[in-house]
């Protein structure tokens, strides 16, 4: 009986210990979520004004063409997936890697008809243990990305596109909603055929020194851009499923905890209830 006490207690000691780790997780992760979030809502409005732009030049400004507003016969695909670096982050990566390993599965028939760029280290060793071959990698980028961080990869993977490498680009992330739920997003980025049919109130820009070259600029680094905001709401989402994670996690130990605590105390009431039994048989056995 004593053994088992023991065991017990040393149960109860280990999962004390989990405990405050995860605690301490839970509120690293939700002061960083609180940055995260305000990154990814403060970069909204810059890549909705660049795309006004684009839009705004696109549409108006008659015969223009440019690879990346022109559809073309789809051969080749390329995807960009955004992944943490770490885990304990509940469904985050899985819910992403799953995504697009159902559109690999669906849309193609081998892997000669599509290219992945991959952020994130959890996405690089998913598909390295998959044996399938990555155009460009970006790892081991801090709790608050720059664009530098990701401007390498960002923009091989639109080059790619303009050199006709692939027909068509994609971003696989998480998009945040708040910090209980995050979106597994599939979206088209290239190409930017939409751009010219969008609707409402058009503003009339002055430009020079031709709709062309101003195109050749905004086109990319609007594509750029949109990568870099899709990145700013995957680390928002990181941090709100690693807060949610840990949080669950340490109501989890919380309950395991008060479950050994009550295993604990009958056994240890047992225990006493037999030595009282003992000394009183003993006591009569004299008599």
């Amino acid at each position: 009986m004593a053994k088992g006490m023991r065991e017990i207690k040393r149960q109860i000691k280990s999962k004390q210990n989990t405990k405050q780790i995860t605690k301490a997780m839970e509120m690293v992760a939700a002061a960083k979520l609180k940055r995260a979030q305000d990154a990814a809502i403060a970069a909204r409005p810059y890549t909705d004004t660049i795309r006004e732009v684009v839009a705004s030049i696109a549409s108006g400004a008659g015969n223009v063409k440019h690879p990346m507003l022109q559809s073309r016969e789809i051969k080749r695909t390329a995807y960009l997936v955004i992944t943490s670096d770490r885990g304990l982050a509940g469904g985050y990566n899985v819910n992403v890697l799953r995504k697009v390993s159902i559109a690999l599965k669906e849309n193609h028939k081998s892997a000669a008809e599509y290219d992945i760029f991959v952020i994130g280290r959890k996405g690089r060793d998913y598909f390295t243990r998959r044996n399938i071959a990555l155009s460009e990698e970006a790892t081991g980028l801090s709790d608050s990305p720059k664009f530098s961080d990701i401007k390498s990869i960002a923009a091989k993977a639109v080059r790619g596109f303009e050199e006709g490498a692939y027909d068509e680009l994609y971003l696989v992330y998480n998009q945040f909603q708040n910090a209980m739920m995050q979106i597994p997003v599939l979206k088209r980025l290239l190409p930017l055929d939409q751009l010219q049919s969008d609707g409402g109130n058009k503003v009339d820009y002055e430009y020079e020194p031709n709709p062309e070259e101003v195109l050749n600029v905004l086109l990319p680094k609007y594509a750029e851009t949109v990568i870099y905001s899709a990145l700013l709401e995957s680390k928002a989402s990181e941090f709100g499923a690693r807060m949610t994670a840990m949080g669950n996690a340490t109501k989890n130990a919380t309950k395991m905890i008060s479950g050994l605590t009550l295993t604990y105390n009958r056994a240890r009431q047992a225990a006493i209830t037999q030595e009282i039994s003992e000394i009183v048989s003993g006591a009569n056995a004299q008599n």
